[in-house]
C-alpha cells in the first residue's frame, strides 16, 4: 500500500520509523511560511515548526497520508468528532475515509487549505472540493472563511454566471453522486444552462440547422440523468418543441450509434436457399450486458421526455427509436407509445423506415433462424407495422369526429410499397399479407395499381400457391380500379388465377370502350358547330327575302301614284291651255323625279323594271354574302 507524508521540506535527517511506507509524492510546506509562523503567537503556530513530526494517518482509497492532527481538527468537524476515539489518537491506527468525494486528488487540496497553503479554485475541481468540504464538515462554526463558504461563493458568483464553466462543473458532477445532488449543485447548474438556452431561443432557432456550432453538442455530452434534468428545465421555460426535439435527436445520435446504421441484408431474402440465416448487425460483436443495459436506459429516458407535439421530431427519428427500443427490449408501455406516435405522423414515413427487423425476445444481435416456413420467422416484424397502420386509422377517425381536419388517406401508396417489399419474403404467410392489404378502407385507394404490383410480387415469390389461395389473394384487389396499362399487363400475366384474368379482360374492354367514347363527343361537337352555322345562314336568307318583298311592295305603290299623277296632269292640260309652258315645266320636274331609278329597279330596252331580290341584296350587303359562302 502506498503512503503519502506531509512534510515541510525534504529533510533526510527527520525521517520517522515509517520511511518504508512514505511515497515519493509529498506536500511541501514552503520555508518562507516557517519564518512567518515564528512571529505567530498562540497554539496555531506550532504545526509548521520544522521539528514536529506527524501524528495522524488518514487513508483515502489506496493512499495513506501522514499528517498533523491539529490543523485538520481546527477546520474539519468530521475529524474533530473522531479525535477522542482510539482510532485517531493512536499512531498505529489509520483513519479511513470511505467514499470520499473527489478521491485522493481532492483530499490533497483539502490538506493544503488546512495547512494555510494557497488553493486554486477552478471549474473542473470546485464541485469536488465543495462536496469534500461538506463531507469533512468544514463549516463557519469552526473557523470564519472556512472551505464550505469559500467554495459556495465561487460556485454562485463565478461558475453559474458562465455557460462554459457551468457545463464544466456539471460534467464533473457525474462522479460525485450523491453529494452533488444533495448539495443542489446539479440542480443549480441545470437551471442555469436551461435559463441561458431559453434566453437565447431566437439564436438557437437560427443555429438549429447547424448543431455543431451551438449548445446541442455541449448538452449532448452529459450523462442521461443530467440531460433529462436540463430538458425538463428547458421545457418548463416554454421553449419550442422543435428545439427540444432537435436536442434530443443530437443526444441520440451521440449515444445510440445504431440509430444511423443501415440494416444490411434486410432486402436480400435469399430466394432459392434451403438454409437461410439472418443476423442483425452481423458485422458487429455482441455488446456486453452492461453496455446493453446503458443503451436501454438511454432509450427509455429519451422516449419518456419526447415532447407530445407532432412537429417535435420527424417520423423517421421515431421509427429509428422504435427499432432501437425493440432491439434492447425496452418496456412494452414505451414501445407502444412509440408505435402510436408513429401512427399519428405515418404519412411522412418512407418504405425503408418501415422495414423493422424481427428480434427474437428483443435480444440485440440475436440470429433469426429461417429454416422453416412459419410466418413468425419473417425477417420483418409485420405485426408492428400492422399496429402502426391501425393507430393511424384510429387517429384519422378521431380527427374527423372532432372536425379538426379532413381525413387524408395518402397512406395507401406507402402501404402498397411496403407490401411489395415484404412480399419478397418467402416466409410471409398469405394471411398476414391479406390482413395488411385489407387494413385500409375501400375509398382510400384511387387506383389499385400499387396493390396489384405487390400481389404479383407475392405470387412470383410463392410459386407453389394453390389456385384457391391465388383467388383468395386477388380478392383484395379491385379490378375496376386498375389503370388501362395495369389491365393490359394483368391480362397477359399467367401467375394470376383464371377468374382474375377474366375480370381484368372485362375491365379492359370497358376501359377501351370508355376511351373510344371520349373521342366521339369531340367529333359530335364539330358536327354540332357546323349545324349551328347552317341554321344561322338559313335565318339570314329568310331575312333577306323579307326585305326584298318589302321593296317590291313599295315599288308597286310608287308606280300606282305615278299613274294617278299622270292622269291628273293630262286633265289639267286639256282644261287650261294658257300658261301651259310654266305648268309643263313644273310637271316635267315632278315627272323627272319619278323617273329617277329607285333601289331595286334597273332600266333595260327603254323600260324600267325591278331588280331581282338577289341582285338588290348583293349590292347592299356584300359582307354577308361572303360570310355565307
Amino acid at each position: 500500500m502506498n503512503s503519502l507524508q506531509l512534510v515541510q521540506t525534504p529533510d533526510p535527517g527527520s525521517q520517522t520509523d515509517r520511511n518504508d511506507q512514505v511515497s515519493d509524492k509529498s506536500i511541501v510546506v514552503p520555508k518562507k511560511l516557517v519564518t512567518v509562523a515564528d512571529s505567530f503567537k498562540g497554539e496555531l503556530s506550532w504545526f509548521i515548526a520544522p521539528q514536529i513530526p506527524t501524528d495522524s494517518s488518514i487513508q483515502v482509497q489506496e493512499i495513506i497520508y501522514n499528517v498533523h492532527k491539529y490543523p485538520l481538527i481546527s477546520k474539519c468537524g468530521y475529524i474533530g468528532r473522531l479525535e477522542v476515539q482510539p482510532l485517531i489518537s493512536s499512531s498505529s491506527k489509520v483513519l479511513k475515509l470511505e467514499n470520499f468525494p473527489g478521491g485522493p486528488e481532492t483530499f490533497e487540496t483539502i490538506l493544503k487549505f488546512c495547512y494555510g497553503l494557497h488553493v486554486d479554485f477552478k471549474p473542473d475541481n470546485i464541485a469536488a472540493i465543495r462536496c469534500a468540504s461538506e463531507f469533512l464538515e468544514m463549516t463557519e462554526d469552526l473557523e470564519e472563511g472556512n472551505l464550505i463558504s469559500k467554495t459556495e461563493a465561487f460556485l454562485t458568483f463565478v461558475v453559474l454566471s458562465s455557460w462554459k464553466d457551468t457545463v464544466t462543473v456539471l460534467k464533473s458532477c457525474e462522479n460525485l453522486s450523491p453529494w452533488a445532488e444533495n448539495l443542489q449543485i446539479v440542480r443549480r447548474c441545470c437551471d442555469s444552462i436551461a435559463w441561458k438556452a431559453s434566453k437565447d431561443a431566437p439564436t438557437i432557432e437560427d443555429a438549429a440547422s447547424n448543431q455543431e456550432n451551438w449548445w446541442f453538442n455541449d448538452v449532448a455530452a452529459f450523462r442521461i440523468d443530467h440531460f433529462m434534468r436540463i430538458i425538463s428545465a428547458i421545457r418548463a421555460k416554454e421553449t419550442k418543441p422543435e428545439i427540444i426535439g432537435k436536442c434530443i435527436m443530437q443526444y441520440a445520435k451521440r449515444w445510440l450509434p445504431g440509430m444511423d446504421e443501415e440494416l444490411e441484408g434486410l432486402r436480400g431474402y435469399g430466394h432459392g436457399k434451403s438454409n437461410l440465416h439472418f443476423t442483425v448487425f452481423s458485422g458487429k460483436e455482441k455488446e456486453s450486458s452492461a453496455h446493453s443495459k446503458q443503451q436501454k436506459t438511454i432509450i427509455e429516458s429519451l422516449v419518456s421526455i419526447l415532447p407530445p407535439q407532432q412537429e417535435a421530431v420527424p417520423c423517421k427519428f421515431l421509427l429509428q427509436m422504435l427499432k432501437m427500443a425493440m432491439m434492447y427490449s425496452v418496456s412494452p408501455a414505451l414501445t407502444s407509445d412509440l408505435e402510436k406516435r408513429v401512427g399519428v405522423v405515418l404519412e411522412d414515413a418512407e418504405v425503408n423506415d418501415l422495414l423493422i427487423p424481427r428480434y427474437q425476445n428483443g435480444d440485440q444481435g440475436k440470429t433469426v433462424n429461417m429454416n422453416n416456413s412459419s410466418e413468425e420467422c419473417t425477417m420483418e416484424d409485420i405485426d408492428v407495422v400492422q399496429r402502426i397502420v391501425e393507430y393511424f386509422l384510429m387517429h384519422e377517425q378521431q380527427q374527423m369526429q372532432l372536425q379538426q381536419k379532413t381525413a387524408k388517406f395518402n397512406i395507401s401508396r406507402l402501404l402498397d410499397n411496403y407490401l411489395a417489399e415484404i412480399a419478397r419474403d418467402p416466409n410471409l404467410s398469405i394471411t398476414k399479407f391479406q390482413v395488411l392489404a385489407e387494413l385500409l378502407p375501400e375509398n382510400t385507394r384511387s387506383f389499385d395499381d400499387g396493390l396489384y404490383r405487390a400481389i404479383d410480387t407475392y405470387l412470383k415469390t410463392h410459386p407453389s400457391l394453390t389456385e384457391h389461395d391465388r383467388r383468395r389473394l386477388c380478392k383484395t384487389m379491385n379490378c375496376e380500379k386498375l389503370s388501362l396499362d395495369a389491365c393490359m399487363h394483368a391480362a397477359q400475366n399467367d401467375r394470376l388465377p383464371l377468374r382474375a384474368v377474366v375480370q381484368v379482360l372485362f375491365q379492359e374492354q370497358v376501359k377501351l370502350r370508355a376511351a373510344m367514347q371520349e373521342k366521339e363527343p369531340a367529333q359530335s361537337g364539330i358536327q354540332t358547330e357546323q349545324d349551328e352555322n347552317q341554321i344561322s345562314a338559313t335565318i339570314d336568307i329568310k331575312t333577306l327575302k323579307a326585305e326584298l318583298e318589302n321593296v317590291k311592295s313599295k315599288m308597286v305603290e310608287l308606280q300606282s301614284d305615278y299613274f294617278e299623277l299622270q292622269q291628273e296632269y293630262e286633265k289639267l292640260s286639256n282644261n287650261k291651255p294658257k300658261n301651259s309652258s310654266a305648268w309643263s315645266f313644273n310637271w316635267r320636274k315632278i315627272k323627272n323625279s319619278f323617273h329617277t331609278k329607285p333601289a331595286g329597279v334597273e332600266t333595260g330596252d327603254g323600260q324600267d323594271k325591278p331588280k331581282t331580290p338577289n341582285q338588290t341584296r348583293s349590292k347592299e350587303t356584300p359582307r354577308r354574302r361572303q360570310s355565307m359562302s
